[in-house]
């Protein structure tokens, strides 16, 4: 399997318009012919047989391995070779955010296994970690969508052919709390960090802003440490304050 280094975040306009045009079209079915291969994680025997169970009356898909935590997962992946792997989002060993942790190690060494993540609830923190190092082969779903064959199954064909899938409720929440908090902090932006927050937005690093706005890296520096502060964006173990920012800066232009 390939290995994926240095990957680029999307921005996440992009990924947020990506993921609302999932929500209306189907990807063509791969044409191979052959059914997708599935693992599941869930240390909840009662998920994983209710996702047995549906992917069961799935054509286009064959379950190929079950685990109950990350590890038993990863290793799957490993001996099982599954195209999409879905995966709870609180599970041993790590507990909170292992689902994310998963993601992040296929990300790098599987990095053609598409991951969907199950959470109970809609916590954009998650969906933001999930996406920050590409939503390439990515989907964010509700576990109450667990039991509608139809809304995993087009999930499934989404991100094995390398799509992205949030759900709608998730995509909604994404722009419904940045648009509260939104106008009186982008308003205490300068000009200039205003112009700083808009090169973010395209996925710049430090030094190619100050390439494209000829100031000096340290300049750079100063202006988004700036941003962050006059956002109130403190460093978070899940979210990165970048990522934040930037979604910030775009959800003001819907």
């Amino acid at each position: 399997m390939a290995v994926a280094r240095n990957r680029k975040s999307e921005p996440i306009g992009s990924v947020i318009r990506r993921a609302r045009a999932s929500q209306h079209s189907r990807p063509q079915r791969r044409e191979t012919g052959q059914p997708i291969r599935v693992a599941i994680a869930d240390d909840s025997y009662l998920i994983r047989n209710a996702l047995g169970e549906v992917l069961g009356q799935i054509d286009s898909v064959e379950l190929v391995a079950t685990a109950e935590d990350g590890d038993g997962l990863l290793e799957a992946v490993e001996t099982m070779a599954p195209d999409v792997v879905i995966t709870d989002i609180r599970m041993p060993p790590s507990g909170d955010d292992e689902g994310i942790r998963v993601a992040g190690v296929l990300r790098e060494e599987h990095s053609d296994v598409g991951v969907i993540v199950l959470s109970q609830f809609s916590d954009t923190r998650y969906a933001l970690a999930l996406l920050a190092g590409g939503a390439e082969g990515r989907g964010y779903l509700l576990k109450e969508r667990v039991h509608d064959r139809e809304e995993v199954a087009s999930a499934i064909e989404i991100v094995a052919a390398g799509g992205t899938m949030i759900d709608p409720t998730v995509i909604e929440g994404l722009i419904a709390a940045d648009r509260r908090r939104r106008d009186s902090q982008l308003d205490d932006l300068t000009p200039r960090e205003h112009e700083v927050l808009a090169e973010m937005a395209q996925g710049k690093s430090n030094a190619a802003i100050a390439e494209s706005l000829v100031l000096t890296k340290r300049a750079v520096e100063k202006h988004v440490g700036a941003i962050f502060q006059k956002l109130a964006l403190e460093d978070d173990e899940v979210v990165s304050r970048r990522v934040t920012a930037v979604l910030l800066y775009l959800s003001d232009g819907d």
